[in-house]
């Protein structure tokens, strides 16, 4: 579960090049831009990440030119993601490092208004049989890093879409939103997708129960990126999910059923990746521009196992900054 607003340690701080007033301190995988001299090495502060959303009260006024949004900045050439606070702005207390405090100071999750074509009925929530699609980003990773260091990954671009899951449990057939259990309806873009590929045939030929889970890009969703046409949508699905066994299906096994599904993938980028645990190596090899539109920023990519050590399977995104820079935080 991501922590927006926690008490972190700061692990370092950097000077910043030609700059007299400013200096980057480095909180977990994190860069964030502060006073010169505002905190110091070892010392404890209140974090909050891009994407935290505060209150509109009197000591976070300073924030609302950005509407209360914490969001990626780059200051002197630096990239800053996130916002330190000393730990005065908490009530009197003993405060832990790891410790979540995003409900105590009054943040929220920023949430993107929801285009119409995604708008629908909602039947329940995201089904329990099945794991939710969602990856941590690589900053808060580094003990899991370390621990995975050198094993045999692959990476795919991370496609900035909405996330759509397709599912066949015992006989019944359901798509979903990121997080709801959607009621069929052909005017919505889930249900789109799910009729556009067939899905559901598809899904009853094979006799298994799995869940199909992807991202669906184009016209009218998070402003197009892709330039894709007019009323065009696309599915790529990144991860296939074995109800039955409550696993993701290892690489090799994934893209032989994509194919036998005739489903297009998200674009892999490297089938024989050998993991680092040095986290600006890996939020360098997110920069580039996108497979499906070469003139677009990639958002960024997404780390995973080629073969599962158990079923709890390794993976991570890192997001490219220069696409937060150019397009604004998730």
């Amino acid at each position: 579960m991501r922590k927006l607003v926690s008490i972190q340690t700061v692990r370092a701080v950097l000077p910043i090049e030609e700059a007299d007033a400013i200096e980057v301190a480095k909180i977990l995988g994190w860069s964030v831009v502060i006073k010169k001299g505002e905190f110091q090495v070892g010392e404890k502060v209140v974090y909050a990440e891009i994407d935290s959303l505060f209150p509109e009260k009197e000591e976070f006024e300073f924030l609302r030119k950005n509407k209360f949004r914490i969001r990626t900045l780059k200051l002197r050439g630096q990239v800053s993601q996130g916002i330190c606070f000393p730990l005065s702005i908490l009530p009197p207390g003993d405060y832990e490092e790891g410790q979540e405090v995003t409900e105590l100071i009054g943040v929220t999750k920023y949430e993107p208004p929801i285009p119409a074509c995604l708008d629908g009925e909602v039947r329940g929530m995201f089904p329990s049989f099945m794991r939710k699609p969602d990856e941590d980003r690589v900053q808060i990773l580094q003990e899991r890093l370390t621990k995975n260091n050198g094993r045999e990954c692959v990476y795919s671009e991370k496609l900035d879409g909405v996330a759509t899951s397709f599912y066949l449990n015992e006989d019944d057939f359901g798509v979903c939103s990121k997080n709801l259990n959607l009621i069929e309806n052909d005017k919505n873009a889930y249900w789109m997708m799910a009729k556009k590929y067939d899905v559901e045939r598809k899904l009853r030929a094979l006799g298994r129960n799995l869940s199909l889970q992807g991202e669906t890009i184009g016209d009218g969703i998070q402003k197009n990126k892709y330039k894709l046409g007019r009323n065009e949508r696309r599915f790529y699905l990144y991860n296939i999910f074995d109800i039955d066994k409550y696993r993701y299906l290892d690489y090799e096994e994934f893209t032989a059923l994509a194919k036998e599904l005739e489903l297009l993938t998200v674009p892999f980028l490297d089938e024989n990746f050998i993991l680092t645990d040095n986290i600006d190596e890996l939020v360098e090899l997110s920069k580039g521009y996108s497979v499906i539109n070469p003139t677009t920023k990639r958002e960024g990519i997404v780390i995973k196992e080629k073969v599962a050590k158990n079923d709890n399977r390794f993976s991570f995104k890192a997001i490219n900054p220069e696409f937060l820079l150019k397009f604004g935080d998730e």
